[in-house]
């Protein structure tokens, strides 16, 4: 079921969302000060690319200071719009039964795109 899910998920606009999120971080990496950032943004971009069977969690060992510095710089840059757009997609795929999957893996992405530093994809 999750091959079957991955495959759908990457048709319908997953190839496309990996595909961003793998140029965001190349541009990201230009400078030696945003190279973490484009680390995160390959992060999403590989958990995109597949999300299902996979899962989100806060990384019990969070790195130290510098992660959570990390996280705060990436919600005030607004990379936190990513998860919000990753939201209102879930949203918008659970009115329909066939697309709940669909919206539950959203939900997925918009978690771990609020602060991708604290977590851990498994």
């Amino acid at each position: 079921m999750n091959i079957l899910g991955n495959i759908l998920w990457l048709v319908f606009g997953g190839l496309l969302t990996a595909l961003w999120y793998f140029i965001y971080g190349l541009l990201a990496c230009i400078t030696i000060v945003g190279i973490p950032f484009g680390i995160a943004l390959w992060r999403m971009a590989v958990l995109s690319l597949a999300p299902f069977g996979k899962k989100v969690e806060i990384s019990p060992d969070r790195g130290g200071c510098f992660m959570i510095l990390f996280d705060v710089l990436w919600i005030l840059f607004g990379w936190w719009e990513i998860a919000i757009a990753h939201a209102i997609l879930g949203l918008l795929f659970c009115i329909t039964i066939i697309g709940i999957p669909f919206g539950r893996m959203h939900f997925r992405l918009a978690k771990f795109s609020l602060l991708p530093f604290s977590m851990k994809v498994s």
